[in-house]
């Protein structure tokens, strides 16, 4: 299924940039910008600076002169407006409008998600001849999204509806230190505690016993706990130098 983020007038170069990176973060790449303010806009400082290296998505854009063009070979046309439009199409939120779409017996074989200008949004005529106006979910007291903040959030769904990325695999965790190398640590920190004079070995208390039962929680690596070797060591060294 293709997929084509369609830029109607867009005013700020920035902004270009910035789509450009929200689409490439969710693997999108067919942009299309009609009639943009900058005729050079792909090219311009701050377009490159905003895409924060999704350069190969500027690459690829198209700058066209009409919507008819920049919506060749699409199926499904999805309009962004937050205020319904009379007589327009169904407005609903994107996620919703994804999971119907996916489960349709026939899903379209491109998809474009349309955008207006930053000042004034989408005419009512190129709302009309979508299929679905998206309205992203927002505070009913403040609902204004920079453009590509607006990119980003409908291609996050999309993306999601799509299939999804797999997450980073996480880090394999540690091995933990066995109960030999933890009772060394454990009498190695007591000295060290007694020769800074935290722990008077005549009156103990409870400390040693509480320490372990820290440690077994805490669940330390054996890299920890050579860590902690060190910084007995260092008390030790510390109590010996105080001496002389």
């Amino acid at each position: 299924m293709r997929t084509r983020f369609v830029l109607i007038q867009t005013s700020h170069a920035g902004n270009v940039g910035g789509v450009a990176r929200a689409m490439k973060v969710m693997g999108f790449d067919d942009l299309v910008l009609v009639q943009p303010r900058w005729a050079n806009v792909l090219r311009r400082e701050e377009t490159i600076q905003r895409a924060s290296g999704a350069n190969d998505v500027l690459a690829k854009a198209r700058i066209v002169d009409t919507l008819d063009e920049a919506l060749d070979g699409m199926s499904h046309l999805c309009a962004t407006a937050m205020t319904p439009r009379d007589f327009g199409p169904p407005t609903r939120a994107p996620r919703e409008h994804f999971t119907g779409l996916m489960a349709a017996g026939d899903p379209p074989e491109g998809v474009a998600f349309l955008f207006g200008s930053e000042r004034f949004g989408m005419r009512n005529e190129d709302v009309y001849r979508c299929h679905v106006a998206l309205s992203i979910p927002t505070a009913p007291d403040f609902g204004s999204l920079n453009l590509a903040a607006a990119v980003q959030l409908i291609a996050y769904d999309w993306r999601q509806a799509l299939g999804g990325f797999d997450a980073p695999a996480v880090l394999p965790e540690r091995p933990q230190a066995d109960a030999r190398a933890l009772s060394g640590m454990l009498e190695h920190l007591e000295q060290a505690l007694v020769a800074v004079d935290f722990l008077d070995p005549a009156a103990p208390k409870k400390l040693m016993p509480r320490l372990n039962q820290l440690f077994n929680r805490a669940a330390p690596s054996e890299e920890e706990i050579h860590i902690l070797r060190g910084v007995a060591k260092a008390m030790l060294q510390a109590a010996e130098r105080g001496k002389g």
